[in-house]
């Protein structure tokens, strides 16, 4: 009698099963899973060693990318000018890494981001500005800036000093592609700042409620600036890794990538209005948008076609994102 007392309390302390809530954490696992055993199914190339490889290496650029737009999107902001910048990016690296050098090339194509970012934070976080406005302006300005330093051409890198930068692009590490290696630092590194530092905190705190932030005294426009200039920053990496897979800087490349970066987030579970998301479900998101991509050209599906199957998948994404409400209801 006694052992049956001391269960009926217990029994009643767990918590049912919510199938919304499991669908919000878990719900870009569940899609990688089923697009990665309906790839299988679909074509016999796709577990192969060189498919897989291919596809970390492809997303290597929109995982970084997705990084800075994850610090955004988590203050409740967002970043219009990430393909433009890798555009610029791309441009900048191919033209000072033949005069100045490896290493100072690559800080100024680093340096060229990070300054984009500073200047759309300056007016979103000080002046105010929406940030879709600024960004969509910036994409548009950068990306004019790209074309005018670049006359409108492809820029072929230089033989002798684009050398470590082409090796780093289709090299490999312990059978994984550099770029991969690369990101997956980044992803690591976004990981500890996001879950074991004030800046961190403050950034999702800031998304969750930023005028409760502001009233206890933390300086929120910096904050704010400051993932600005990280996402611009992380943006030229990317254009760094595309220069470095194809030896040449365009300021054509890149067009639409904000889309696939924003999907990626979206994808991720991070909510547009601010302060949810986690750098381990952006990683699934990229990884996502890499498989849909992948299983679609291999099975021959036309580019317009594509574009529709990946509308289909954010919105998909978001439903799952926000169905632990309507599971409720």
């Amino acid at each position: 009698m006694s052992d049956t007392a001391t269960s009926a309390p217990a029994a009643s302390h767990r918590r049912p099963f919510e199938a919304g809530e499991f669908f919000r954490r878990y719900g870009t696992l569940c899609i990688f899973v089923v697009l990665v055993l309906g790839a299988t199914f679909e074509s016999h190339a796709f577990l192969t060693d060189r498919n897989i490889m291919n596809v970390l290496r492809q997303i290597a650029g929109t995982g970084i990318m997705a990084v800075g737009m994850l610090f955004v999107i988590l203050t409740g902001g967002i970043d219009l000018s990430v393909g433009s910048i890798l555009a610029l990016g791309s441009v900048v690296s191919a033209i000072t890494i033949g005069v100045h050098g490896t290493g100072l090339g690559l800080g100024i194509s680093i340096l060229s981001g990070a300054g984009c970012g500073l200047v759309t934070g300056i007016l979103v976080a000080y002046a105010g500005l929406p940030p879709f406005v600024i960004t969509l302006a910036a994409m548009t300005a950068v990306r004019g800036f790209a074309l005018i330093i670049s006359n409108g051409q492809p820029i072929m890198m230089d033989d002798t000093a684009g050398a470590l930068i082409e090796n780093f692009g289709s090299g490999f590490f312990l059978g994984i592609p550099d770029p991969v290696w690369l990101m997956a630092l980044v992803f690591v590194v976004a990981g500890v700042v996001l879950n074991f530092t004030k800046f961190g905190r403050m950034v999702k705190a800031i998304g969750s409620n930023r005028e409760a932030v502001r009233l206890s005294g933390i300086p929120v426009p910096r904050y704010i600036m400051a993932v600005y200039i990280i996402s611009g920053a992380l943006a030229a990496v990317a254009g760094i890794i595309t220069t470095s897979r194809t030896g040449v800087g365009s300021g054509v490349i890149g067009v639409g990538a904000e889309l696939n970066v924003i999907a990626a987030v979206v994808i991720g579970g991070a909510s547009l209005m601010g302060g949810r998301g986690g750098v381990v479900n952006t990683l699934l998101g990229a990884l996502v948008m890499g498989v849909i991509g992948n299983i679609m050209n291999l099975v021959g599906v036309p580019g317009y076609n594509q574009q529709v199957c990946m509308g289909a998948i954010i919105v998909i994404a978001m439903l799952l994102q926000h169905g632990s409400r309507w599971f409720k209801r």
